[in-house]
């Protein structure tokens, strides 16, 4: 196991803030943001540099690299001051590296950025630390859009998100989990990622904390992150597929019975991204929002 560069040391255990201090005090809530890479030398530095532009004064940075062969980690390495935890060696895949990244991180709130990814702008963090701190959730979900590979400012599709109510999962629907930021404390009590599942874990675990546990959680009708197309979840047919059978497992694993119809509404709720598609401006504004995609609640309520 490699450890490169501790940009700082904190010696105190952080004990979880009680309502009022997060209100009054949101200084005091740590973000532990996540990045989780493997040869992904084409994109990292994209990544990297979205994350440390943040203007979110208090965010813990930690990378998890699976040991690359390209030169993914010259470029990790070029940034190592500015980064709290780096770790490189072999892993399991993508949520193996994630589980790694929340076992070492000591923030109060756990976000993911993933290598290919980009946030909107450098106020999407402290968007997000906001919403924890006016609404005292256990979670906070936002909008994505995914993007062209080659031109983050092309916008392929969009994934607009709806208010959380009991039973949605039932119906299909999943919020965006690149957008996910839950309390450090659920990890911990609920569970990490599932590494049965190779595919679907980020669904199960979603499924988990907010369907079977029922963790409270607020939806931010703002788009955070740019998600570039190609990657793990989105590169082929065959993931898709394997993906979509690995969601029925995800509620066996969970001692859970979807409805009929939940596992055929989950994949055509997202043909609703393809609709009303925004082309998204460089350096838009933290306050610019897009027009509500309907297709997909058209769905849900047809089937």
């Amino acid at each position: 196991m490699i450890y490169v560069s501790l940009r700082y040391f904190h010696t105190s255990i952080y004990r979880e803030p009680p309502s009022n201090e997060l209100r009054t005090k949101p200084e005091k809530m740590k973000i532990s943001i996540i990045t989780a890479c493997y040869n992904s030398q084409d994109t990292i530095e994209d990544t990297l540099q979205s994350v440390l532009s943040q203007t979110y004064p208090d965010i813990e940075y930690i990378v998890v690299d699976g040991q690359s062969k390209d030169g993914t980690m010259d470029i990790i390495n070029k940034y190592a001051d500015q980064i709290d935890h780096i770790i490189c060696e072999p892993d399991k895949g993508i949520y193996d590296a994630i589980n790694k990244g929340i076992k070492s991180a000591t923030g109060d709130i756990i976000g993911l950025l993933h290598s290919d990814d980009v946030y909107m702008n450098e106020f999407a963090v402290a968007k997000m630390a906001g919403e924890f701190k006016s609404k005292n959730v256990d979670s906070v979900y936002a909008d994505l859009i995914f993007v062209d590979r080659n031109n983050i400012n092309v916008t392929k599709r969009y994934w607009k998100s709806a208010n959380y109510v009991k039973g949605l999962f039932l119906k299909g629907w999943m919020p965006a989990h690149p957008t996910f930021f839950a309390k450090k404390s659920l990890f911990d009590q609920l569970g990490q990622y599932n590494l049965k599942l190779s595919q679907s874990a980020d669904y199960e675990l979603m499924l988990r904390f907010l369907h079977k546990y029922g963790i409270s959680t607020s939806y931010v009708p703002e788009v955070i992150i740019k998600m570039r197309l190609g990657g793990k979840s989105n590169f082929s047919i065959f993931n898709r597929i394997k993906a979509n059978l690995e969601d029925r497992l995800a509620w066996e694993l969970n001692d859970l019975q979807p409805n009929f119809m939940t596992l055929i509404k989950k994949p055509l709720s997202k043909v609703g991204q393809f609709v009303e598609i925004p082309q998204v401006q460089p350096n838009v504004s933290q306050y610019f929002r897009f027009p509500q995609v309907r297709l997909s609640g058209w769905l849900n309520t047809f089937l």
